[in-house]
């Protein structure tokens, strides 16, 4: 392993960690604080595909989902007061997301990365981070895939309220899904700033 690549290795697996705590403590009705720090995975893969390449980019993206392998494993292990902090849909879910959604963001860097420098970043977690929610959100709360873990009871993610507290009925994990993705989108674009900053003080050149 390239000696360079370890920061981005280390942030990554602090955000996956940090992400699968924080996912348990609700920051108003519709977010859990995990939504505030998981964007910041696209941030340090999209990092090291501008820096290194997409080769060093997809292990850091997998070192990330043995991090998060290990933290489910972990969730399953504790009880919390409704079971376990972290069930089988949970942990296939978000392993399932987190992977997709990064190797794909990884791709579409690659492929943009000539362009202007904005446009990889953002396109790239643009379409990353709505496959990332929709692949986690839909495994562990829709009703469809209740086969998966016929014994948890996802009831409570069916049950029909307005969209946001605000919009048409729709079922709480969808209201729960948009926020989620908001957020992501909204991270995007303030992550651009940072992604500028860091990539030209680690492609400066030494004086």
């Amino acid at each position: 392993m390239n000696r360079s690549h370890l920061p981005g290795i280390l942030a990554m697996a602090a955000v996956v960690v940090a992400s699968n705590i924080l996912v348990q403590f609700l920051f108003g009705q519709w977010l859990t604080w995990g939504a505030f720090t998981y964007p910041i995975a696209f941030l340090i893969t999209d990092v090291m595909n501008r820096v290194y390449g997409a080769g060093p980019a997809r292990r850091v993206v997998f070192v990330g989902f043995v991090v998060g392998v290990i933290c489910s494993l972990i969730g399953t292990q504790i009880m919390g007061e409704f079971g376990p902090l972290v069930t089988l849909r949970i942990a296939l879910g978000s392993g399932l997301a987190f992977l997709t959604a990064q190797l794909l963001d990884v791709s579409i860097f690659a492929a943009l990365r000539s362009g202007k420098w904005w446009r990889a970043p953002l396109a790239s977690t643009l379409v990353g981070s709505s496959v990332d929610t929709a692949i986690f959100f839909t495994v562990a709360f829709s009703g469809a895939l209740t086969w998966i873990e016929p014994a948890n009871d996802i009831s409570w993610a069916a049950e029909m309220l307005p969209l946001l507290g605000a919009g048409p009925m729709a079922p709480l994990w969808i209201s729960l899904a948009v926020a989620d993705w908001m957020v992501k989108l909204s991270l995007a674009l303030l992550a651009l700033l940072p992604f500028r900053m860091i990539v030209s003080h680690l492609t400066a050149k030494p004086a």
